[in-house]
């Protein structure tokens, strides 16, 4: 493992690198993180990858060290698509790239599926699916109406985060609740030191709270990133992985169960067994085996197009 540094328009990225980066001939992996977490959460899949033949690149995100804070204050999902697109682009990317994400790194990579501005062959999704996947279903909308107590218990968070200030006052006892009713069971502390050194003052705790606070305020969204906003809440075009941790305390895995037909033809949904939401860190193995298979078997895909 080595660390890579990118500047683009709006942000310097740092990120963890595994393979050769420097050949261009080999394809590009983007791993994006999400929240509260660090590109050490693909300490286990950036040598899988790398293993299969990828050159791969983790960054920390816009406003998490030692990456930089961006110069325009954006933490709205656009801006994060704007970032793996400008990874693609800065690194070599072709039509062979691959993009897999977890939280606001699925998000992210949600987002970039259903773009026409998508440059990556193969999107894995980890824990938060398409929000259009997420919709009411005419046959069964009392299904859906079934998850919706849990999960407004589950995402208090969400509500907390907009508060002011106090967010980052208590973050450290934040996030550890957090890690803990996520992935039950798992023994965070050594992601939580990697947080802590990665958001170790006020300003960069804003920096990672500001992700929740942006999305409700998409007036501030700078006009750069404007023409992928549409993205954000549209149904992907291209196949895409969806794995979800059986026991997510992050989000009801009953969301995942109700996905069916709701994703392009060629994608996969699968539950993994005996995790919770950080479930490439819970069960590396499982999650590494079902990525691996699916970018082998999109290999010989078309590619999906470019910006």
């Amino acid at each position: 493992m080595s660390r890579r540094t990118t500047v683009l328009d709006e942000v310097t990225l740092v990120g963890l690198s595994w393979g050769p980066m420097e050949d261009r001939s080999v394809p590009l992996a983007v791993l994006l993180h999400g929240f509260p977490d660090t590109a050490h959460t693909w300490r286990h899949l950036g040598p899988a990858l790398a293993g299969a033949g990828y050159r791969v690149l983790a960054p920390f995100t816009r406003g998490y060290a030692p990456s930089g804070v961006p110069g325009d204050g954006s933490y709205h999902v656009p801006a994060l698509m704007h970032d793996a697109l400008g990874l693609h682009r800065a690194h070599g990317g072709d039509e062979r790239a691959v993009l897999v994400g977890h939280d606001w790194g699925a998000i992210t990579a949600n987002g970039i599926a259903a773009s026409a501005a998508n440059p990556f062959r193969t999107i894995v999704a980890l824990a938060v699916p398409p929000f259009t996947a997420m919709n009411p279903r005419r046959d069964d909308v009392l299904g859906w109406l079934r998850i919706l107590p849990r999960q407004a218990a589950m995402s208090w968070y969400t509500l907390f985060n907009q508060l002011p200030a106090l967010p980052e006052r208590t973050f450290e006892r934040l996030v550890a609740r957090l890690w803990r009713t996520w992935s039950p069971g798992y023994d965070a502390t050594e992601d939580l030191a990697l947080l802590a050194e990665s958001l170790p003052d006020r300003d960069r705790r804003a920096a990672a709270v500001g992700y929740y606070r942006a999305q409700p305020r998409r007036w501030r969204l700078p006009a750069g990133y404007r023409e992928l906003a549409g993205d954000v809440f549209a149904a992907p075009r291209v196949p895409l992985l969806y794995l979800h941790g059986a026991e997510d305390g992050c989000l009801d895995v009953r969301w995942a169960r109700r996905i069916g037909d709701a994703l392009p033809p060629g994608s996969r949904v699968e539950v993994v067994e005996g995790a919770g939401h950080f479930l490439q860190l819970e069960r590396p193995a499982a999650v590494n085996e079902r990525i691996l298979d699916f970018v082998a078997a999109s290999a010989g895909a078309s590619p999906p197009g470019g910006y």
